[in-house]
């Protein structure tokens, strides 16, 4: 009898740390769900562009409103393209230990799940914002899961049109600032169009064999040795340079802005050239590093110029 009142209070414990060890491992694969490191790079250009926006005083409630429903549509779509995706990613040595592939979160409960954050974001934006930030916002949620993601299977021009979606996020900072659109907020828009560009190239040449398994139709799989993609990367971040210069002309940044963005932006074309060069794997994770370093950057630069 002694020893059975000892061991029972183990055995309850074991059983409380099961518990709560399964509910920890669920709660962390829902954060995996939703992509925490892609919404916060998100939220980044987000917040630059309502920044950058702000006329006078900033009013930082709406900033922080404006940063909530972003993040909650952004993690919602990132976890429904995953939904939408499950076969790919479970043919794809990459993706084949995301929750919903691996088994341990059911398709459904992604559905729903993300499902509501979508909506939620949508909705809070539209009715605590602006109106005008939830339709731009909208634009995202149609054109990457009902355009983009589809055509991924079918055609390499899915790249260019998945960088529609993928570019939006500085303007809907822009217009919750204003609540119009200007000419500013395209300049923003086209820097992250044309970024995201050789990004999404470099991780495709890195991954090509993985994509090509999967039935991606990516141009690194249509083209396997490699040389359209390359040029269209070096092509890419040529504009970029060019393009990335704007903001001091149309004076959403000054000086300092346009000195860092020469040197950030030739950063990221000399990876693209020494990718040319030498055709390596090793050159196109320089490319990939090159792109994550060189956007918040040019980001933070504007919003250091502007204060």
């Amino acid at each position: 009898m002694r020893s059975t009142t000892v061991t029972l209070p183990e055995t309850d414990n074991i059983k409380t740390k099961t518990k709560s060890s399964v509910f920890i491992e669920r709660v962390d694969d829902y954060i995996e769900l939703i992509k925490p490191r892609l919404v916060v790079m998100i939220l980044i250009t987000t917040a630059a562009g309502y920044y950058l926006g702000t006329q006078g005083t900033m009013n930082w409630l709406m900033f922080l409103h404006t940063l909530i429903g972003s993040g909650l549509t952004a993690a919602g779509v990132l976890g429904l393209n995953q939904y939408l995706e499950r076969d790919i990613d479970s043919h794809m040595k990459r993706t084949q230990e995301r929750p919903i592939p691996a088994g341990r979160i059911f398709p459904m409960q992604a559905l729903l799940f993300c499902t509501i954050l979508t909506a939620g974001g949508m909705l809070y934006l539209t009715f605590i914002v602006n109106p005008l930030s939830g339709f731009v916002i909208s634009l995202i949620v149609v054109s990457y899961l009902f355009i983009y993601t589809p055509l991924k299977r079918k055609t390499s021009l899915c790249t260019l049109i998945g960088a529609f979606p993928g570019a939006l996020p500085p303007v809907v900072g822009w217009v919750a600032a204003q609540g119009r659109l200007t000419g500013q907020a395209w300049v923003l828009f086209a820097i992250l169009f044309l970024w995201q560009i050789p990004h999404s190239l470099a991780i495709a040449y890195i991954y090509r064999e993985d994509y090509a398994n999967a039935g991606l139709k990516l141009l690194p799989v249509i083209h396997p040795n490699g040389n359209s993609t390359r040029r269209q990367i070096v092509l890419n971040c040529l504009a970029l340079f060019g393009i990335g210069l704007l903001p001091t002309m149309f004076s959403i940044a000054g000086g300092f802005y346009f000195i860092a963005a020469l040197l950030i932006g030739g950063m990221f074309l000399v990876s693209g050239i020494y990718l040319q060069k030498t055709h390596s794997l090793k050159a196109a994770r320089y490319v990939l590093y090159a792109s994550l370093i060189h956007l918040p950057l040019l980001f933070i630069a504007m919003v250091i110029d502007k204060i």
